[in-house]
């Protein structure tokens, strides 16, 4: 969706509308779930500083978290394991962990602004936007929820592998993980439908 027609989005929603913003977390990585979240901001309590979450730092995501669990009439974040991104692949993967978020809510929205160019098929209207996470609040509350919710579980993650300095890179693809995962094969938090990981099982066949 391009600028003017994100534009054009905000001139027709009604102000009684039920908004939840909606973002993922981890789609390019080759070990770990796929993580999304989706945030119903309360308008009587705003929370500054909301933007994509990949332009804070990580102090300042930790502590947005806190305040957007705290302040939103709604908050829920879900996800889709690495078996269910190797069996569906990533983007329906993500789609589906988008689903489950807004699903989870307590609330239920009448609108889900989604991050992106893409929308899951659920019962609740959505609107796609993109660069949404830089634009819309309740989305970038979201792309912040998703992002330290994901970190937090590839530092626990880190403690069942520590060989894959999951801590240092959170299981993307760098050259620090391309080499460890060669010394030390695939593990069963790999997504084995990934290039690098499929490589390695054609080689150890």
């Amino acid at each position: 969706m391009a600028q003017n027609e994100t534009m054009s989005l905000f001139d027709f929603i009604d102000e009684n509308e039920v908004i939840c913003g909606v973002d993922e977390a981890g789609r390019g990585p080759l070990a770990g779930p796929v993580t999304a979240a989706a945030v119903i901001l309360d308008p009587r309590r705003p929370i500054e500083g909301l933007r994509d979450s990949k332009k804070l730092s990580e102090t300042q995501r930790d502590a947005l978290a806190i305040e957007i669990k705290e302040k939103a009439l709604a908050w829920s974040i879900a996800e889709c394991s690495e078996q269910e991104i190797d069996d569906l692949n990533i983007l329906q993967a993500t789609m589906l962990a988008m689903r489950r978020a807004v699903e989870g809510l307590k609330i239920t929205p009448s609108l889900a602004l989604i991050d992106g160019n893409r929308c899951p098929v659920m019962p609740v209207r959505s609107e796609a936007i993109v660069k949404g996470d830089d634009k819309v609040p309740a989305i970038s509350a979201a792309s912040i929820l998703a992002k330290t919710a994901r970190d937090h579980l590839l530092a626990k993650l880190h403690e069942q592998y520590p060989q894959y300095a999951l801590d240092q890179h959170k299981g993307y693809p760098t050259a620090l993980h391309l080499a460890r995962l060669k010394e030390f094969g695939v593990s069963p938090i790999h997504r084995k439908s990934y290039g690098p990981v499929k490589a390695l099982l054609k080689e150890s066949i």
